[in-house]
């Protein structure tokens, strides 16, 4: 595929051309690192393109996580790249107009995940119509890290110059770069949503779909220094750029979950204040020019209004994290009382949590206290904000339910469950530690075409979350629910 930077070679399986690990940004190594990213210059020849290309600096998930999610890793500096599937029609001479467009952003709490994961497949959205790209950006310290001297948000630039470079060049492939659907799931979602409020992002996408992420979650400056003392400290060195610069990937990468490892123990308010909920230290960071402010304060004034979205978030988000490790058997009323109190839930929306699901245990209403905090409020905090925005384009809610029999059923509705179905590739082996053997084909099939629609039509099925708080419940079967859950939403006003 000829474009103007030169001439791509991907492979053709049934009936999608596939081009994997396109530089989108020069290798961030030399005098790149910890700057924005540089655009990539032309190239000779033909480039081969039928592997992925390098991800990004990372340490593996750790257990049990690292059982459940597939985590490639590709060595090499440029992994600034991006994988294109595309229907081999689009690219045929005289093929009628470019076809719609996602870009996938990755989650993995900023500091895990590639756009080379199996299950992030776009085969079968090409095969359907659309024109899908994965990307990889900048993780962790290089990517989030607050440094005097050197931008902040390497990582969000990153994305941004991954969705400049889909402007530039995604006609070439068959794509239109009027009809850009940006999507994540996670820290990708919560990337997205941050985009939504970024200048430097405007006008690059015109639809977005954020899963199990929303825009609450940032840290301030303040905060955002401390993480950085933290690593030099644990380093040894300055908290500079080139300090840093100077460590050896591997020591720098330890020391950064060295770092994560002691918040998750410390967890001491008055010095990490919103990172002893967040629990993310290299999320993006309010620094008062890539990310003027918080993202929900900026889409609340306006910010991608005229942006449609699609949001939502899985019924049991945090079994991910909790269930595995035995947490949730051994919680008890007090632990219960202990964890509300620490998210800002007092006893009455304890009460609210236990009057709804009079029959969990002290271990499952937890976990329904933290996926709402996490995940589900966020979301809905801004489809509540655009939907009281004058003139603000549609948003749209769902969430997921379909529970998973992985981990004899403890897992249920999970993190990071419906990305296989969305995707299509629930028949994946990557998948079926988090899956499981039998998912149910009919659901699969449901919410990739409701993403393939909301891609091309902006419609994903179902009325726009207004007064009324319309939300489609992808389960067995997907039905349309007014408020779910209302009064544990309602449980959360002034607080999250």
């Amino acid at each position: 595929m000829r474009t103007a930077l030169g001439e791509y070679a991907g492979a053709v399986l049934d009936g999608v051309a596939g081009f994997k690990g396109i530089p989108y940004a020069r290798p961030p190594f030399g005098p790149l690192r910890f700057q924005a990213p540089e655009p990539v210059g032309p190239h000779e020849g033909v480039r081969p393109c039928l592997t992925f290309g390098p991800t990004a600096p990372k340490a593996p998930y750790p257990p049990p996580l690292d059982e459940l999610l597939v985590e490639p890793v590709i060595p090499g500096q440029d992994y600034l790249n991006l994988n294109i599937w595309t229907p081999v029609d689009a690219l045929t001479a005289g093929s009628p107009g470019g076809r719609p467009v996602l870009v996938w952003v990755h989650g993995g709490a900023f500091a895990h995940g590639s756009g080379a994961v199996p299950i992030h497949s776009g085969q079968a959205f090409a095969r359907d119509g659309v024109v899908c790209v994965t990307i990889n950006y900048r993780l962790g310290v290089d990517g989030f890290l607050l440094l005097d001297g050197v931008p902040a948000n390497r990582g969000l630039l990153d994305q941004v110059a991954a969705l400049e470079w889909v402007r530039d060049h995604i006609a070439a492939f068959g794509g239109d770069p009027a009809r850009v659907t940006v999507a994540g799931e996670s820290a990708g979602a919560m990337s997205v949503s941050t985009l939504m409020a970024m200048p430097a992002a405007a006008g690059l996408f015109h639809q977005a779909i954020t899963e199990s992420g929303a825009a609450s979650h940032v840290l301030g400056p303040v905060v955002a220094r401390r993480v950085a003392a933290e690593v030099a400290a644990e380093l040894g060195v300055e908290p500079t750029a080139a300090a840093l610069a100077a460590i050896e990937l591997d020591e720098l990468i330890t020391a950064q979950e060295r770092v994560s490892a002691r918040l998750a123990r410390d967890r001491d308010p008055q010095k990490w204040a919103e990172l002893v909920l967040n629990a993310m230290p290299f999320e993006p960071v309010i620094d008062g020019e890539v990310v003027p402010a918080a993202p929900l304060e900026l889409i609340r004034a306006g910010a991608g209004s005229g942006v449609r979205l699609l949001t939502g978030s899985n019924r049991e988000e945090m079994t991910l994290f909790l269930a595995p490790a035995g947490v949730l058997e051994r919680a008890d009323d007090a632990a219960l009382a202990l964890v509300a109190a620490s998210y800002g839930l007092p006893p009455d929306g304890v009460e609210v949590y236990r009057r709804h699901r009079p029959e969990a245990t002290a271990g499952e209403l937890i976990v329904d206290v933290v996926t709402d905090w996490f995940f589900r409020v966020p979301a809905i905090r801004v489809a509540e904000a655009r939907a009281g925005s004058e003139g603000a384009a549609p948003t749209y809610v769902y969430e997921f339910q379909w529970r998973t029999p992985q981990w004899e059923g403890r897992l249920g509705a999970t993190h990071g469950l419906e990305v296989a179905f969305v995707f299509d590739t629930v028949d994946d082996p990557a998948g079926e530690p988090l899956i499981g053997k039998s998912p149910p084909p009919a659901l699969a099939d449901e919410m990739h075409r409701t993403w393939v629609a909301f891609v091309r039509t902006g419609e994903p099925g179902w009325p726009a979350y207004a007064a009324d708080r319309l939300v489609m419940t992808f389960a067995e079967p997907c039905v349309v629910v007014v408020d779910p859950r209302g009064e544990t939403r309602e449980a959360w006003s002034g607080r999250r």
